[in-house]
């Protein structure tokens, strides 16, 4: 990815554009441009056969892309919800088994990657904890997307990584749930129904207004468009808002976790 991102910006620079025109070429952020150049984002084949017509690169960047290793730090078959997560209107986002992927410290983060078998060497760790902290970025932009959490209180009971970094993950919680356009639901223990038993699942809502689901396994994942069943899961969403804490009643858990009264 590094040297994809360091071919770019040869040839951007050599064909006379900066980060932010060539961005504003292709209606993306600058920020986008400059995340490929840096590694720190892949370069898609579809924007890669745009930039080589752009900028006169004969298939450089495409065949690049091309020969990219099979395995990377973010596995193919997430790459197309992070884009349309980064773009989404509206998330709302069911999590059972962990913090959600937006809502993680890095502390907590760190602990996530290095639970993995088999394990990821520390370079790798410390690329892809950069990388999920980035991604907090949409929730502090100016104009954010709304965002919906519902989380089960098991997941917020489990220590991983340890307690200083328990702690600083709740707290880190508790903050984010007094942020602007974020509903942060907990889920509480002790419940005889419960909506979610079949896993974890995000819906979006796209900026042409359509609505998709994504759900996830340890061996792959899946972007759901068909209309029955993103409306299944949409159905199980508003269940599991109804059987958990409100927002004020899950920050007060949050608080009593603190030990904050």
């Amino acid at each position: 990815m590094k040297m994809v991102g360091a071919l770019l910006a040869v040839h951007r620079e050599a064909a006379g554009y900066t980060q932010r025109s060539l961005a504003a070429h292709f209606c993306m952020s600058e920020d986008q441009i400059a995340s490929i150049e840096q590694g720190r984002r892949p370069l898609k084949m579809d924007l890669a056969i745009q930039l080589d017509d752009v900028l006169g690169t004969n298939r450089t960047l495409q065949t690049a892309v091309d020969h990219m290793p099979e395995v990377d730090l973010v596995p193919r078959f997430a790459e197309e919800y992070l884009d349309r997560e980064e773009e989404a209107l509206a998330i709302s986002w069911y999590e059972c088994l962990l913090m959600p992927g937006l809502l993680q410290t890095e502390g907590y983060a760190r602990a996530v990657f290095r639970s993995r078998v088999p394990v990821y060497d520390e370079d790798e760790i410390e690329q892809l904890v950069a990388k999920r902290i980035e991604r907090r970025d949409i929730l502090h932009r100016k104009q954010p997307p709304t965002v919906s959490f519902v989380i089960w209180e098991a997941a917020l009971r489990d220590q991983l990584g340890g307690h200083e970094v328990y702690v600083q993950q709740l707290r880190h919680l508790r903050e984010y749930a007094d942020l602007p356009g974020l509903w942060l639901q907990i889920l509480p223990l002790g419940r005889t129904t419960h909506a979610g038993l079949s896993g974890p699942f995000i819906l979006l809502e796209t900026p042409e207004h359509q609505r998709l689901a994504y759900t996830e396994t340890g061996r792959g994942s899946q972007l759901i468009s068909e209309l029955d069943e993103v409306a299944i899961l949409n159905q199980k969403y508003a269940m599991l808002r109804t059987q958990a804490l409100n927002t004020e009643d899950s920050k007060g858990l949050l608080d009593r976790m603190l030990g904050e009264r």
